[in-house]
């Protein structure tokens, strides 16, 4: 290899790393969940849907795992009931069918994730005695500049169910 080809190989790589390097953030990162209720009666694609379920990475529509419980407390027992979303036409979104059982205190449990490695995001969704929707939150805390999703316990989820 001749010392000039050699020389501009050395520099295209003190070039090329750091772009690299640069651009990984933008790949890197957790997702984001966000709840939308109540959901837009005119659109026949939300028929009997509670809520919409929108999966983001960044400000990025994504599409990554979507699942979901409702936790109840019933009589003083807790029960489980596993969730169904349904995909929109709209990408990256999803409608949830649910109708809350008569009876007890309800919670949803709406994670999408994107393996240990990358994080995942958890929305809580509280339903009222009705069957509305009366509180969403998605745990999380601030790193710098950003905002990062913490998971949920269990725990957490039963304090909520003992509220009110």
């Amino acid at each position: 290899m001749s010392p000039l080809l050699r020389r501009a190989l050395a520099l295209l790589a003190l070039v090329a790393v750091p772009a690299v390097a640069a651009a990984t953030p933008a790949f890197a990162g957790p997702p984001w969940i966000a709840i939308e209720y109540p959901v837009n009666p005119f659109n026949p694609e939300h028929k009997d849907a509670l809520l919409l379920v929108h999966v983001y990475h960044h400000a990025e529509i994504a599409y990554y795992p979507l699942t979901g419980t409702a936790e109840g407390l019933v009589d003083g027992q807790r029960r489980t009931e596993q969730l169904a979303f349904v995909s929109t036409s709209t990408p990256g979104v999803y409608a949830l069918r649910f109708k809350q059982p008569a009876d007890g205190k309800w919670v949803l449990v709406i994670s999408i994730g994107k393996g240990k490695e990358m994080g995942e995001a958890t929305a809580v969704v509280s339903l009222g005695r009705d069957g509305q929707v009366s509180a969403v939150k998605v745990p999380s805390r601030r790193e710098g500049r950003y905002v990062v999703p913490v998971s949920v316990s269990a725990s957490e989820i039963d304090a909520l169910l003992r509220e009110g």
